[in-house]
């Protein structure tokens, strides 16, 4: 894709009219490339658990916690700034590529010069060699994301959709590979830095486009950067947030207890990555283009908050009735205690998949300086709530998560919502039938668990396979009825479905179009 005109204006534009439509195809290729991420990831986990030991995982953590908040430098703050910005120009880019990598530059030299004070604090001598290794994706990453950014910006979702599959594909063959040598926890370290480097070289091969040297004259770079600076120091508060709790647990309680925590804590937001991430970009993208006509923008929003309150309460209440058996499917042995962990998480996953869409309000209408508020009134509570919960372990920590979504939810969205008058009455009406339907389905669930012995936990990964896939069938069951009769008819599951299909790809429809006419075909000439 060449981004920019013989004028220097960006010329991908996608008009208004029909918007729909690609916007739901974007979501659909997506979504679609995500999955195979996910079940890359998961192929992966399974492999890596039974060959690295938690703390093999711990360690690392205790130096990523610190090391993907200046990672993602750049990937949060310029890439929603190029999608956002109407006035897009060669020049602005080249100015907010230099930008980014200068400063990305000076982060990776400040990261790597404070991995001896890293090691004092936690204890432990492998993470000053362990965060040395890792200041290499800082540098390394800034050289894609501008890249990255314009070929969302011109809604080329395939294309960045193939470029992720790429380095999350990377990143797990190197890291088993590594494994099975027995380079412990050097394999996720290494894994790390290919997988960077295969996302910016992929981006650059996709994206026909060479910055050109930085211009101070150029309109729109002071506006830009502060726009910028406030989406990533929003992102900066929420990171923290969600990265204080591996902090306080690998301080208090060591590296061991942290790998338990830390991989139920993956699963736990495994729903929010592999969904929301991939379509925030398209939905961020089409909501600003709609933000001036706000009944477009309401409908639009309240269509995707419905669907994911049907997916994430159905997901989240049926993992926590489950939890403990996933992990032992998916870890192997040795993981209990990541199973007991996860439980906790499984309540709040739903809650967090539509709280997580209140950023696309600030984003969409250009007042990333509220969502900056926010993420500082979000922080503030939610590490309150780790400290209490630190008292009682990881547990206690992965209960405040749970607890803080909940509290934060509607205050959020009143909050995000109040410049273009989106009022709590529109989204309280779409949200709270599928919440009362998944606890009273979660509910019958456990006292059927309760009632019969045979539903009882399981040792062996096989039993634990086959109860998950019991108690999930049966409370998937209980769901649909729940929300067959509180809506008196299946009208959610048909406009879940109807986007659904949507999501598809255009060649995937053709073909199942042709193959149900070729069917048809053939059962009227055997009647003939």
């Amino acid at each position: 894709m060449k981004p920019f005109d013989a004028k220097g204006e960006f010329c991908p534009v996608n008009k208004v009219d029909g918007l729909r439509r690609v916007v739901v195809r974007s979501a659909g290729i997506t979504l679609l490339g995500q999955g195979a991420s996910f079940f890359v990831q998961i192929g992966s986990t399974m492999v890596l658990a039974r060959i690295l030991t938690p703390n093999d995982f711990g360690v690392v953590t205790m130096v990523t916690t610190f090391s993907l908040l200046f990672r993602s430098f750049g990937l949060n703050g310029f890439t929603e700034l190029i999608m956002q910005r109407e006035g897009l120009t060669h020049s602005l880019a080249s100015n907010l590529f230099w930008m980014q990598l200068g400063i990305g530059t000076l982060l990776t030299l400040a990261f790597a010069g404070s991995a001896p004070l890293l090691g004092m604090f936690y204890h432990n001598a492998a993470v000053v060699r362990i965060a040395e290794g890792m200041s290499l994706t800082i540098c390394i990453g800034c050289l894609g994301w501008i890249h990255l950014g314009l070929l969302q910006r011109a809604m080329q979702f395939k294309i960045t959709a193939i470029i992720n599959f790429a380095g999350q594909f990377a990143l797990v063959v190197v890291s088993i590979i590594l494994a099975v040598m027995g380079w412990h926890y050097w394999a996720l370290v290494w894994g790390s830095v290919v997988q960077v480097a295969v996302v910016a070289v992929a981006a650059w091969l996709a994206c026909k486009w060479i910055p050109s040297f930085p211009r101070r004259d150029t309109a729109g770079t002071g506006s830009g950067l502060k726009f910028a600076a406030n989406v990533y120091c929003h992102f900066a508060f929420s990171y923290l947030t969600s990265n204080t709790d591996n902090l306080l647990v690998g301080w208090r309680y060591g590296a061991q207890p942290l790998g338990f925590y830390k991989k139920a804590y993956d699963l736990f937001v495994l729903p929010q990555t592999q969904l929301m991430s991939p379509i925030s970009a398209v939905a961020v993208s089409t909501l600003s283009r709609v933000s001036g006509d706000r009944e477009r923008f309401r409908r639009y929003f309240l269509e995707i908050i419905s669907v994911l309150a049907l997916v994430g309460m159905g997901i989240g209440t049926d993992f926590a009735l489950v939890g403990k058996d996933i992990i032992r499917v998916l870890l192997g042995p040795g993981w209990d205690e990541a199973g007991r962990i996860f439980s906790l998480f499984g309540p709040g996953i739903g809650v967090m998949l539509l709280y997580s869409t209140h950023g696309w309000i600030h984003l969409s209408i250009g007042r990333p300086e509220r969502w900056l508020r926010w993420g500082l009134l979000g922080f503030v509570c939610t590490t309150s709530l780790f400290f209490v919960g630190l008292h009682w372990g990881p547990s206690g920590v992965a209960l405040a998560w749970t607890v803080a979504y909940f509290l934060l939810m509607f205050p959020g969205f009143w909050y995000a919502g109040k410049p273009i008058g989106l009022g709590l009455a529109p989204l309280l009406g779409a949200v709270w039938k599928f919440f009362v339907a998944s606890v009273v389905a979660g509910t019958i669930t456990l006292l059927i668990l309760r009632a019969f012995p045979f539903f009882g936990a399981t040792a062996s990964a096989p039993a634990a396979f086959l109860r998950m896939l019991l108690v999930s069938v049966v409370f998937l069951a209980l769901y649909l009825g729940a929300l067959t009769i509180l809506y008196k008819g299946t009208k959610p599951l048909n406009e879940a479905a109807l986007l659904f299909r949507d999501l598809l790809p255009e060649e995937l429809l053709r073909r199942f179009s042709s193959a149900q006419f070729k069917s048809r075909n053939a059962v009227t000439t055997e009647e003939i």
